[in-house]
């Protein structure tokens, strides 16, 4: 991974924090790419909305 990530890199780490904790590198990469590029700001945030609707859905089946 070279210092300023390309945003196909940030995307998969994004979706992969998902499932694991990000390597303090990977993190660095992260932080430095969000700043500086709409796209991967927009998909972290549709990642986030798909989470809170799978917990919903999750804590509404658990709950019948």
């Amino acid at each position: 991974m070279r210092f300023f990530p390309k945003c196909r890199e940030v995307s998969e780490l994004l979706s992969q924090a998902q499932d694991r904790p990000l390597t303090l590198r990977e993190k660095f990469a992260v932080h430095v790419h969000l700043p500086l590029c709409d796209a991967c700001r927009n998909f972290r945030a549709q990642l986030d909305v798909l989470r809170a609707a799978v917990r919903r859905y999750l804590s509404e089946d658990s709950s019948r």
